[in-house]
């Protein structure tokens, strides 16, 4: 088990790691948001990417989502555990506060959303987006690390990079909302077709701009707690390795066998083009 990081905003970087390095990684969707650091934790091999790149150059549309999946998976990942900033449309999920998302809503429309397409078409199940097993962990790393922590809850993705309008914001909360960011989609829906175990962890900035004693987001605000989360998530990552045994056997989950069934294509119809740019992400059915 390989335990891969995407850090989101504020987290660029990873101490602690033993022979850690940064490694340039090619892959055929192009070149991911930044190098990998790659080292060892607890025993266990880790591997971290800076989502917006360090110093913070990408935009949530412009972040190459296939590459950064992909690379992760050429190195060996088997875990993700997707760190990120959020805003909450709930009064109990305050500024500070981290939610395990075990649930999308999809609204972002200008970015590259499957490794598949016309030459090989596929269709991985998203009922369940996330690992249960390794949603289970982040929260009790989180909690170790001195956060309040909530398990569950519904992740709407825009595209930005504008925060919502106060209509969108009240729209999204009586959707049933949770919590609203900018980067976890298409993030999760591409490593379930790489058959990736994959959480999210979305850290609360913010209450939008629905709660009227809090006023409109800004990026000043938003700033401001993540320096304060920042450190928390480090905590978080340094006590996933103890809480997450290696395994050796399949995912309870299924997330390593999602593309089992997934494969619409006749053999002899598929791309070879196509075909060959999978290597990675569906090597094992392919």
């Amino acid at each position: 088990m390989t335990l891969g990081i995407i850090g989101g905003s504020g987290v660029y970087d990873l101490d602690g790691l033993e022979d850690a390095r940064w490694q340039e990684v090619e892959t055929p969707w192009g070149a991911p948001s930044d190098a990998i650091l790659t080292g060892r934790l607890g025993g266990r091999d880790m591997a971290f990417l800076p989502r917006h790149a360090r110093g913070h150059r990408l935009t949530p549309s412009d972040v190459p989502y296939r590459a950064n999946i992909d690379a992760l998976k050429r190195l060996g990942v088997t875990e993700v555990v997707s760190v990120s900033a959020c805003g909450s449309f709930r009064e109990e999920m305050a500024p500070g506060d981290f939610v395990i998302v075990d649930q999308f809503i999809d609204r972002t429309f200008a970015r590259a959303k499957s490794f598949f397409g016309p030459g090989c078409v596929a269709h991985v199940s998203l009922a369940h987006p996330t690992c249960a097993r390794l949603s289970r962990a982040a929260a009790e790393a989180a909690r170790a690390a001195g956060v309040t922590v909530h398990e569950g809850g519904t992740y709407l993705a825009m595209e930005g990079p504008q925060f919502s309008t106060r209509a969108e914001s009240e729209m999204y909360r009586a959707w049933g909302c949770d919590v609203i960011g900018m980067t976890n989609m298409p993030e999760a829906k591409l490593a379930r077709e790489a058959e990736l175990c994959y959480a999210s962890v979305a850290m609360v900035t913010d209450y939008d701009c629905w709660h009227d004693d809090h006023g409109a987001v800004d990026v000043a605000t938003v700033v401001r707690t993540l320096t304060a989360n920042a450190e928390a998530a480090r905590g978080l990552v340094r006590g996933l390795p103890e809480r997450l045994p290696a395994r050796d056997a399949p995912c309870p989950e299924g997330c390593d066998r999602a593309l089992d069934h997934a494969i619409i294509t006749a053999a002899d119809a598929r791309d070879p083009e196509l075909l060959a740019r999978l290597d990675a992400v569906a090597g094992r059915v392919l």
